[in-house]
């Protein structure tokens, strides 16, 4: 699916949403090998370099704020901890991407060391890193099917509620925005908000859930075992520093996260210097064989968040489309 065209990126010299043909003549396979073997490659050692390299990172920007924050005058204070949640928060999303990759197996050739890093990276997250897994590896496998895609479903025109019409305006997007930005991870994974419609209630906590095989059952129990664990411990230093503090150098960071993770996918993953390994190579191999099926869009990341708010709201084949299969995304 895509979206109409009517803005022009200058620094490419064409419309970025202009549409793309249907039918591409390439396959993933085609893709594929035209990027050089090396890019496949898993290096455990480069990988836990950025593993290292983040915390190192993240607890310079704890010592900081912990050492320094609170002596600083009411005044400053209140405008430090905003750089440091931003900071702090920018670093962490580093290290729930890599538990992201170690989801995808690409942290190395050893699926246990993968699930081990990400099981620790993304339980200290928040995040129930099996459950996550396995519902994330089905979007792969199903992205963009109105039918069997696990996230980021469009509506039909015929479906868009009521409340939808309501903030199809300047206002209502601001706070559609913000609600998806803050509120809409963690509803995802409570309530499968904006997934994939079962026959009853799903969410990512439930061993039983209708999103998960019977293999999977186990393992997604060993991610609330790891969530539980890690609120305990948020328990515990809650009785020893206070809420407040909590609050301050661990509770919005994390939240952070959850906004930039969120802000990532609504955008479409298009970031290029996202650190994976390779990334701008195999990009630069598969372009002379995407053609005009390669699309980079350098919008600014608030202005593009805007537009999309405002013009992508439903889904529709166009009328006049031999291709009623393909739906394209439309404004109200």
């Amino acid at each position: 699916m895509g979206a109409g065209g009517r803005m022009s990126d200058p620094s490419e010299g064409k419309n970025i949403l202009e549409r793309v043909p249907v039918d591409p003549p390439f396959s993933l396979s085609d893709l594929k090998k035209a990027i050089p073997a090396h890019c496949f490659e898993r290096s455990v050692i480069r990988s836990s370099y950025y593993v290292v390299h983040d915390l190192i990172v993240a607890y310079v920007f704890y010592f900081l704020a912990d050492t320094y924050i609170p002596l600083l005058p009411t005044p400053l204070a209140y405008l430090a901890w905003p750089v440091y949640w931003f900071c702090q928060a920018s670093i962490l999303t580093g290290l729930w991407v890599i538990g992201h990759e170690c989801g995808h197996h690409a942290f190395s050739e050893y699926q246990w060391i993968d699930d081990t890093v990400g099981f620790i990276l993304h339980s200290a997250l928040l995040t129930p890193y099996f459950s996550w897994k396995y519902s994330h590896r089905n979007h792969h496998a199903n992205t963009n099917s109105l039918d069997n895609d696990e996230v980021y479903i469009p509506k039909r025109k015929s479906k868009i509620a009521i409340y939808s019409k309501m903030l199809n305006n300047p206002p209502g997007r601001v706070f559609t925005l913000v609600f998806r930005l803050t509120l809409g991870f963690p509803l995802y994974l409570f309530t499968n908000i904006s997934g994939k419609k079962y026959g009853r209630f799903a969410n990512h906590f439930d061993p039983l859930s209708p999103i998960f095989t019977e293999r999977e059952r186990v393992q997604v129990l060993l991610s609330d075992i790891g969530l539980l664990a890690m609120c305990y411990a948020l328990k515990l230093l809650v009785s020893s520093k206070g809420a407040a503090w909590v609050t301050c150098m661990y509770g919005v960071p994390v939240l952070g996260v959850s906004v930039f993770f969120v802000l990532i996918t609504y955008l479409h993953h298009t970031h290029l210097s996202l650190p994976h390994y390779h990334a701008k190579e195999a990009r630069d191999a598969i372009k002379p064989v995407l053609g005009e099926y390669y699309k980079i869009d350098r919008t600014p990341i608030f202005k593009a968040m805007w537009r999309e708010a405002k013009e992508c709201i439903y889904i529709e084949p166009d009328e006049d489309s031999e291709h009623k299969g393909v739906y394209w995304y439309h404004k109200l």
